[in-house]
């Protein structure tokens, strides 16, 4: 019985952190967090009115965030819609400033569309095929990337590199390929890193590029950065490439031999191929760690289902251990797998070369 309660305790646990990410949703996309942020604390009805929302709708939700130590408030002894409410500071980066590296509020976006695809995912587990195509609106793709990239991409891990980092810094001017470029955040922060590098990023999702493009046009960098709707699979992939990155993608990719294959031969002599994927445990494991069961958590709703669409799928799932890697290396022609000596809370790092 033990064991039956911290169970029962545990699911009711997890279904009021699903609503609280709900409502996490709901703030970052009426610009609640922004309002506070930017403007200052505000009662119910001032932030209604800022953010051209209903009042009784704002003041359940600061309530809510206010009981949840999201939000403080001044004097919770006051009329309702006196109550002053205010972000605190140490919560603005993760909640209203997407420049951050310690942003989160796009986690309530991603939970919303994982929710919505439910039904479709029902169907998908019964029949061995991939759930339809989200489509892109309402709210697009949650960038969870984003700042990462901005942040430590080419500050921090490329400059880690030493041999990919001489190379984007010497001349000639080195040419990348970005695969599965997704927003294209990963892109630019490689071309603001290493001002004098080109980068062309591809990925299958034309809303995905379109965004990329427009990203790239407003950082100033669409002389340096370009984008394509492409399959990272295709073999007719054309070029010489100094760098090709593969960043928290391979997993997705339903062919990822085919992939690694076409990047293999777009390298230019000296070039190779780097890897960012899930930190995961070199060997299954039960019971995992907690970063372990959100991978499998994400791999269950998102990575394994979007690759299970194609016939010949490998249909890996967010969960790839370093052998897999390595094993989807070798049979691209690979002469060598380097799992490179750092690593994030959340990624490892993998270099390939010919």
């Amino acid at each position: 019985m033990d064991r039956t309660n911290a169970l029962v305790e545990r699911i009711f646990r997890n279904a009021g952190a699903a609503l609280e990410l709900y409502s996490i949703y709901l703030g970052e996309r009426l610009g609640l967090y922004r309002s506070l942020a930017q403007q200052g604390p505000a009662t119910s009805v001032e932030l209604a009115e800022r953010t051209g929302t209903n009042e009784r709708y704002i003041r359940e939700w600061l309530e809510h965030h206010a009981a949840s130590g999201l939000v403080d408030v001044d004097d919770v002894t006051a009329a309702p819609t006196v109550r002053r409410y205010t972000l605190p500071p140490e919560h603005v980066p993760v909640l209203a400033d997407p420049d951050h590296v310690d942003y989160h509020g796009y986690k309530g976006v991603e939970l919303a569309r994982a929710a919505r695809m439910l039904p479709d995912l029902v169907e998908a587990y019964r029949t061995g095929d991939a759930p339809p195509h989200q489509p892109w609106e309402p709210e697009g793709r949650a960038e969870f990337n984003r700042p990462t990239y901005l942040n430590l991409l080419g500050k921090q891990w490329l400059p880690a590199i030493p041999e990919i980092d001489e190379r984007l810094r010497a001349d000639p001017p080195a040419r990348v390929a970005d695969f599965a470029c997704g927003t294209g955040w990963s892109s630019i922060a490689m071309a603001r890193a290493y001002p004098r590098i080109t980068v062309h990023g591809l990925d299958l999702d034309e809303d995905a590029i379109a965004a990329a493009t427009r990203h790239a046009l407003e950082a100033g960098l669409s002389d340096r950065v370009t984008y394509s709707v492409a399959n990272a699979s295709d073999a007719s992939q054309s070029g010489r490439f100094d760098l090709v990155t593969v960043l928290e993608a391979l997993h997705d990719i339903p062919r990822p031999v085919d992939a690694l294959r076409s990047a293999r031969q777009l390298l230019a002599p000296g070039g190779s191929v780097l890897i960012l994927d899930e930190l995961v445990e070199d060997e299954f494991t039960a019971p995992a760690s907690e970063l372990e069961r959100y991978h499998y958590g994400w791999s269950l709703m998102s990575c394994l289902p979007d690759a299970m669409g194609d016939p010949e799928s490998a249909a890996t799932g967010a969960v790839m251990r370093p052998a897999t890697l390595r094993r989807y290396a070798t049979e691209a022609g690979f002469q060598e797998v380097q799992i490179l000596p750092f690593h994030t809370s959340l990624f490892r790092f993998y270099r390939l070369i010919p």
